[in-house]
Parts: C-alpha cells; structure tokens; sequence
C-alpha cells in the first residue's frame, strides 16, 4: 500500500501543469511557430518602416532614377540606395513595400474586427435563441451569400468613391457571412450541453450565458475564421487597388504596386514579383498561425 501511494505521489508530481502542457502544444506546432514568427517579422517592419528606409514613400521620386534593378540583377544601373530598386516614377521599391505593410495589415485587421462583430452577433444570435430567430438570420445569411463580394465592392466603391476607409468599411460590411455561419453551428451545438443547462436552471441571464458559457467553448472556431477573413480581406483589398477601386495613388498599397508594374511583366517582372510575394508571405503566416491555435485549443487535439 505505501509503494502504491508514493508512486501515485511520483506521478502527481511528474505530470506537467496545463500551462506546461499548452506551451508544448504550442511549440511544438511547426505552423504556430512559423506562422507567428513570418506574421511578427512582417508586423515589426510595419510598426518600424519609418525607421527603415531613408526615403519617403510617396514624395521622394526621380524620374532619373526610375527601375533601377534590385540587388540580384547583374547589371551596371543598379544603386545601392535601393537594394530592391526603383519603381516607374523612381520611388524606393523597399520603402514603399515596408510602408504597404501597414495598410494591408490595418485594412485586414479592422475589416476582420467589422465582419467579425455583425457574423458572430447574428451566428450565435441564431444558434442560441432558435426558431424566428434563426429563421430572419438564415434568411439574411441567404441574402449575403447571393451577393457576390468583388462586384458588391466595385459597385459600392464606384459610386460612392474610394479611399482607405471606404474600403475598409466596405469589406468589413461583405465578409462577415463565414462568422455567422460557423457561430451558428457550433452555438447550436453547445447550448445543448449539461453546463449551459445548469447556468440556465441556477437563473443565470441570457447575456451571461452566452458571454460565460458559449463564447469560451467556441472561440478556437472563431479564430480560424478570423485568420482566414483578415487574409480574405487582404486580397480583396489588393484586388480593388489592382483594379483601381481600391487605395488610390500614390499611396503604397501592394496590391496598386502590381496594378502600376503590370505594363512592365515581360520586362521587368520583379516589379510585380515582389509586392506579390509580400502578399503571399503575410497570407500564408495568417493562415498557418490560424490553423495552429486552432490545433493546440480545440479539445479533441489535447493531448
């Protein structure tokens, strides 16, 4: 009986705590950690890229100085001012993709934060409360999903102008259709559940209910699909710009930096390489970090 008890006492005290044992989870996930750590990179540069390049976006141009080569081209007209080179109107390509990180990351996050706050209130409206309610949400989801998005946008943005709140406003009003259904869903099957039934018979208020008891156990459901609107907002957002609906000129936008180089594709193509592969890089990492807090926090993949 002793040896029975002090290897129960081994045990207790060799078991890892569930900060330790999330912290494994979390370093050991390679999308976390390569995710996070491109997404990091690319939100330092953002934060900083007023420190990193001498020049300034949009005032300092040379037409003298247009598409200098960037630091791997083998060619006499390159300028060690402008390791990346120069774009038509002789601006520094690094200064203006450092300074377009901040607009695709303000214009992903705040059309994210928007769509997210109109799909979650009605997703977990219509899964919680059923019936009529779940029948005008359905009906307004319907609506949304019979709309397409990138014509609502060019539309939208056509008639009433554009600028970079217009935008953002405009994808935070058409995106949130992906909230609404996952909160459904996934509300409707939590509110079945023993402990909202206890909340509910110890008289506990429907605001606190779903505030203390719903959103806990669906957040990592929400995550995913905040990951996957922000990138869906970026790309629409660089989609606009590419077609001329987006951010204006001369504003450093990635996805305007593709719409003024596509004349030059056969000719120089890294002036549409590079702002593409910024976008690809920051899609990527926001998609690889969703999906991995969403590994290590959903229930059924702890270990």
């Amino acid at each position: 009986m002793a040896t029975q008890d002090h290897t129960a006492s081994a045990a207790e005290i060799l078991e890892p705590s569930p900060m330790a044992q999330m912290r494994r989870r979390v370093f050991g996930h390679y999308g976390i950690i390569i995710g996070g750590a491109v997404l990091a990179i690319i939100f330092a540069i953002a934060i900083f890229a007023p420190l990193l390049t001498p020049f300034d976006p949009i005032l300092d141009q040379d037409l003298a100085q247009k598409l200098k080569p960037p630091f791997w081209h083998d060619s006499p007209k390159y300028d060690p001012a402008h390791p990346l080179g120069t774009d038509l109107q002789g601006r520094d390509y690094l200064t203006r993709l450092v300074h377009g990180a901040r607009i695709s990351l303000l214009i992903g996050f705040s059309a994210m934060i928007i769509s997210g706050v109109i799909g979650t209130a009605l997703g977990v409206a219509a899964g919680y409360f059923g019936g009529r309610v779940d029948m005008i949400v359905n009906f307004i989801i319907t609506t949304r999903l019979s709309m397409p998005v990138v014509l609502v946008a060019l539309a939208v943005v056509s008639l009433i102008g554009s600028s970079l709140w217009i935008v953002i406003w405009v994808l935070g009003l058409l995106i949130w259709d992906r909230f609404a259904v996952v909160m459904r869903s996934t509300t409707m099957q939590v509110r079945n559940l023993d402990y909202v039934a206890a909340a509910q018979a110890c008289g506990c208020s429907t605001f606190r209910i779903i505030l203390t008891e719903i959103m806990p156990n669906v957040v990592n459901h929400l995550i995913v699909v905040a990951t996957l609107e922000m990138a869906h907002a970026i790309l629409l957002e660089a989609a606009l710009s590419f077609l001329g609906l987006g951010v204006q000129p001369p504003a450093p936008s990635w996805g305007l930096m593709i719409s003024e180089a596509k004349g030059m594709m056969f000719f120089d193509a890294w002036l549409i390489g590079i702002p593409g592969a910024a976008l690809f890089a920051l899609i990527l990492s926001i998609n690889l970090l969703g999906d991995g807090v969403r590994d290590v926090t959903a229930p059924e993949n702890r270990n």
